[in-house]
């Protein structure tokens, strides 16, 4: 019955209803092109200057004009050691050849998506088809369908995609255009022996030659010594060792120090290098870093306690336990030595020098106790400010761990000036705070990565990166353990519950489950620890919806509706009141649905809980339409409709103007579905969806 139901069209409208996504409505269907999109170009701006590589761009030329068609997309692949120049190749290529590939140039760094040296494919490609303008609502959950969603929008496209920092093959093969038209720039350190691609061309990227190194350096700088001294300075560029990494640092050591000649630079420069008897361009760092004031080197110490590559003034504060203004301070001195890379809004630490300053750490640092203290105050200042944006985002709901006092001083907040702003923190601070869980639980700071996971809660229910949610609510349920504090072992065992059978683990997600009832058994009887076993009993019911055990699901939604009663919790008792109707819905038990369902929308209104008045008019309009009550139904699911684009949510408004096709139809106004039908296609389209006319075999 189930399945018969799913390949009706309220099936599918009821699949979306469960899922909430557009995506599952559609995922089969193969592309349409909707509105012309602006052509993506996703390179940065050129900022320092090119030389050389003549050899490699000829290698790369030749590989462009032989390639053929029917042989899959063109690969070409950068290889060659950190610092060496691979990136600026790969853009210097991508730009020559745009007018060769006139639909756009998209960019992806894996580095930014890797976390314990492994990437979420499914997020880096979420990330092309959003520079292709596909709406992050509307991106499929799963890496098959994004995948699918990749092929779909590069067909017959003329691209360039730079994908940045693989370390693996298999890493960069999911992202590959379907074109046989396209470029493909890929850099890596080693080579990509597993990369699955018919067309490969490996360039290696090798040091640049002494007279290359020498004009790159005076690009570099400006200065009247280079060549007053020419001997010195070809000196200093093989000192270099021809990294251009390594001459941007000497140039800025040649701009620092005006006032001494170059030869005498050189020396000391040199001296450094050979004193220390490591890799050059090691030294190299090593001298910028003992020029340092003793703030801006105690900083650079610590930025690798921070779980990502990105460096922002106010995380930098909560490191040094200071104000924003001085930390930013110390991060310009280090953007000036070299030791960072400073971009519009923040700073960006290159893993080479990220691995020189664990170095500089452990020798200047050698029993840990700066770094502890700086990494007890980091996860603090995560935890005080996801729990900030997350209450801001979502509004009062059930939490056990306290907002941390602020550190360093209140100015390290951030100021988030609405809704908006809370959520784009969250989402764009995801994988830091994933991070930050670990470091964390790693630490021994067990109540920090369980308490940074409540925030990252409802952040999931809207962007649901798998991989990392199971992870991260894993090491929470094990943080929990650890802390031995009951509520926090059962609403972790909850949370984690609910990824896992989304993503088919329903075995695993029932044995978290059980383990949070059985928890639930020793907690009191207070209010709160009774709406926690409440929470528990709707979970399992959750997940007997998922499995199409509706009456078991029912019964969970009843137990924990009388709980909420008994407390006198009003919002429990509706939401579960609403779940109620939905699972009657389900059952075929449609004059059940609506009772149910009218009561739910009563309390909602009562409560003045604007999204679950939309959401429960718009059930009890489906019910209503089921049971023959068309007319009432579409002025519900009308206002439904309203407060979907109050909520600026394509997912329901989507949703909501099928049901009003559906609506229309039951009432014999073909022509109203028919238009309700073309405008949700038209958002589709504008959002980057694939039309639901797009039906294939």
């Amino acid at each position: 019955m189930v399945d018969e139901t799913r390949n009706s069209l309220d099936g599918r409208a009821d699949v979306v209803v469960q899922a909430g996504r557009i995506g599952e409505l559609h995922q089969h269907l193969h592309g349409i092109e909707g509105p012309a999109a602006p052509i993506p170009f996703q390179l940065p701006p050129t900022r320092l200057r090119f030389e050389n590589r003549l050899a490699e761009q000829e290698r790369i030329t030749r590989a462009i004009d032989a390639h053929v068609a029917q042989a899959g997309p063109l690969v070409v692949a950068l290889t060659g050691m950190g610092g060496i120049g691979k990136t600026a190749l790969g853009f210097h290529v991508a730009r020559r050849f745009t007018d060769r590939y006139p639909d756009g140039v998209l960019y992806v760094d894996l580095d930014d998506l890797r976390r314990d040296g492994a990437v979420e494919i499914s997020d880096a490609v979420g990330e092309l088809l959003t520079g292709l303008g596909v709406s992050p609502e509307l991106l499929e959950r799963s890496l098959a369908g994004r995948t699918k969603q990749l092929w779909t929008r590069t067909r017959d496209k003329r691209l360039i995609v730079v994908i940045d920092n693989a370390r693996y093959g298999s890493e960069a093969t999911p992202l590959l255009p379907a074109s046989d038209d396209s470029l493909t720039i890929i850099t890596s350190q080693g080579a990509l022996y597993d990369l699955d691609a018919a067309a490969v061309a490996e360039v290696p990227v090798g040091p640049l030659a002494v007279e290359d190194a020498v004009r790159l350096l005076g690009h570099f700088v400006d200065d009247p010594r280079l060549s007053a001294e020419p001997d010195a300075l070809v000196e200093l560029a093989r000192g270099c060792g021809g990294l251009p990494a390594a001459l941007q640092v000497a140039g800025q050591w040649v701009r620092k120090y005006r006032r001494r000649n170059l030869s005498r630079l050189v020396a000391e420069l040199t001296a450094e290098l050979r004193g220390r008897g490591i890799p050059v361009v090691e030294a190299v760092w090593d001298a910028a870093y003992s020029g340092l004031d003793p703030e801006a080197a105690r900083l650079y110490r610590l930025l690798p306690e921070l779980p990502g590559p990105v460096v922002e003034e106010p995380a930098a504060a909560a490191l040094l336990g200071c104000d924003p203004c001085r930390a930013g301070d110390a991060l310009e001195e280090l953007e000036s030595a070299g030791l960072l890379e400073g971009r519009a809004d923040d700073w960006r630490m290159h893993a080479l020098l990220r691995g020189h300053a664990e170095r500089r750490a452990r020798l200047e640092d050698p029993d840990g106790q700066e770094r502890a203290r700086a990494r007890r105050s980091l996860c603090s200042w995560y935890r005080r400010q996801a729990a900030r944006a997350d209450l801001l985002a979502a509004g009062p709901r059930m939490t056990f761990a306290e907002l941390p006092e602020p550190v360093g001083a209140d100015s390290c907040d951030i100021e988030f000036p609405g809704k908006t702003e809370a959520l784009r923190w969250l989402e764009s601070h995801r994988l830091a705070l994933y991070g930050c869980v670990r470091l964390a639980f790693d630490a021994g700071l067990y109540e920090d990565a369980w308490a940074l996971c409540e925030p990252l809660w409802t952040h999931f229910l809207d962007h649901p990166h798998y991989a990392d949610v199971m992870d991260t609510f894993r090491t929470g349920v094990a943080a929990a353990d650890r802390t031995e504090f009951l509520p926090a072992m059962v609403r972790m065992r909850c949370q984690l519950a609910r990824p896992l059978w989304e993503q088919g683990l329903f075995d695993e997600a029932a044995e978290q489950l059980r383990h949070a009832l059985n928890a639930s058994e020793a907690l009191g009887a207070s209010p709160p620890e009774r709406k926690l076993t409440a929470s528990a009993v709707e979970f399992r019911g959750l997940l007997k919806s998922d499995l199409g055990d509706w009456s078991g699901a029912a019964e969970d939604f009843e137990v924990a509706r009388a709980i909420h009663a008994e407390i006198e919790n009003a919002y429990g008792v509706l939401l579960q009141t609403y779940l109620l109707g939905k699972t009657a819905v389900r059952q075929g038990e449609f004059q059940v649905a609506v009772r149910l369902l009218e009561e739910a929308h009563a309390m909602a209104r009562r409560q003045e809980r604007p999204r679950m008045v939309s959401r429960t008019g718009f059930e009890l309009g489906r019910a209503l339409r089921l049971v023959g009550r068309a007319e009432e139904a579409y002025a519900l699911v009308s206002v439904a409709l309203d407060g979907a684009r109050a909520r600026g949510s394509v997912t329901d408004e989507v949703r909501v103007l099928e049901e009003l096709a559906a609506l229309a139809e039951a009432r014999g106004d073909a022509e109203t579905a028919e238009r309700h039908r073309v405008t949700a296609r038209h958002i589709r389209r504008q959002a980057g969806g694939i039309s639901s006319d797009a039906q294939s075999s």
